[in-house]
Order: C-alpha cells, then sequence, then structure tokens
C-alpha cells in the first residue's frame, strides 16, 4: 500500500487550529447560544438539547454546502479563497470588539420564553443556526483558513474540518445548555464575573485574529 494513502487528510496542526478556533467560537455570545440558553432556562436541559439537535443538524448542512460547493472554487479563483480567508479575519476582529466594548450584555441575561414542542424546538435550532451569521462566517471564511490544498482533495479536508468544529461545538453547546440555569444564578449574584468573561473572549478572538491575518496573502495551490 503506498504510504501516501496513510496520510490524514488535514495534519494534527490543522486539527488542533481549528478545535481551538471553534471553541473560542462556541464560547462567543451569538445567536445560537442565546437560544439554547433561553430554552435550557426557562423550558428544562431537554428542550435545551433538542434544540441543540436542530443547530448540530444546520451545522451539517452548511459543512456540505461549504466543502463540497467551494473546493474546486478556492483553486479555480485565487482571490476569492484570499477574500474569504480576509473576510474570516474582519469577523474574528468584530467579534473581539463586540465582547470587548463597553455596555455589552451577558449571553445569561435571558428573558422568559413560550414552552413550545419538541419538534419545534428542533425546527427553531436548526432555523436559528441557518440564518446564524456565525455559522456562515465559520464555514465560508474561516475553515478555509486551515486548508492546506497540497494534502490533497479540499472537500475531503473540509468535511474533516467542519467534522471537527460540529463535534467541539455539540460538546461546548451541551455543556452549556446542562449547566445554563446554575450559570445564570451564578452570574446574576457576581455581575463582576460577567465581565471577566467577555475580556478573556474578546482577548482571545483577538489573538486569533491577528494569527490568521498573517497567513490571508497565502493563495490555494494544487
Amino acid at each position: 500500500m503506498p504510504l501516501t494513502s496513510l496520510t490524514p487528510p488535514v495534519s494534527g496542526a490543522a486539527v488542533l487550529a481549528m478545535a481551538l478556533t471553534a471553541l473560542v467560537m462556541v464560547l462567543t455570545p451569538g445567536p445560537n447560544m442565546i437560544y439554547l440558553v433561553s430554552r435550557s432556562i426557562g423550558q428544562g436541559r431537554g428542550a435545551g438539547l433538542i434544540s441543540l439537535a436542530g443547530t448540530g443538524a444546520g451545522f451539517v448542512i452548511y459543512m456540505l454546502m461549504a466543502s463540497l460547493g467551494l473546493a474546486v472554487v478556492f483553486v479555480a479563483v485565487p482571490w476569492l479563497f484570499i477574500g474569504f480567508k480576509a473576510v474570516g479575519v474582519l469577523y474574528l476582529a468584530h467579534l473581539a470588539w463586540q465582547a470587548l466594548r463597553p455596555g455589552g450584555r451577558g449571553v445569561f441575561e435571558v428573558r422568559d420564553i413560550a414552552r413550545d414542542s419538541p419538534a419545534r424546538l428542533f425546527r427553531m435550532g436548526l432555523l436559528t443556526n441557518l440564518l446564524n451569521p456565525k455559522a456562515a462566517i465559520m464555514y465560508l471564511s474561516l475553515i478555509p483558513q486551515f486548508i492546506e490544498p497540497s494534502r490533497g482533495n479540499p472537500a475531503v479536508q473540509g468535511l474533516a474540518l467542519g467534522a471537527v468544529q460540529i463535534t467541539v461545538s455539540l460538546i461546548v453547546n451541551a455543556l452549556i445548555v446542562l449547566a445554563a440555569g446554575t450559570i445564570a444564578v451564578f452570574l446574576a449574584q457576581r455581575p463582576s464575573w460577567a465581565a471577566v468573561q467577555r475580556r478573556v473572549t474578546g482577548t482571545l478572538l483577538g489573538a486569533a485574529a491577528l494569527l490568521l491575518a498573517r497567513e490571508v496573502p497565502a493563495r490555494a495551490r494544487v
């Protein structure tokens, strides 16, 4: 068996970088987290987990669309590949500012919402993710940062990296769903802790943006 057939589609460094980026992104308050936390606090952990299944399905749809639809385009149109990478960096910088700016609202400061059926919870989780700009940017602009065309098929790499992102996102969000009620009470009693969380998240996002900005000029090659 040729040695090249044993080569994994993505490098260990790319997997680690993707996992760390996905971790920072999933810990950044956004539509998905707000919806999941709201359901968990207002309707219980079971409702939060059903909603999470819907968001997971949304990630799979994005992963398939991005990996299968953009793989060839990145090589055929190099400037588009570079442009997507630049947008990803700008979006990370935007998230960093949103986390660090004064007057930000914590994700666990949620309002009471009506109770919904399991089918509606799943459907709303799916729609929340499909309409979530953070999810779109993740697959269209951030994952391409870690694709190495010299290693082989970009589509296979995109699927592998997407699987890493989905795994990290589901695990972290499941833990957040299970702990949402306790965290909400804790932060309500300690406002300074919420501010510390936002500062740490913003700093990590800013550092990631700076590191990825160094890679923007690199173009796709076969």
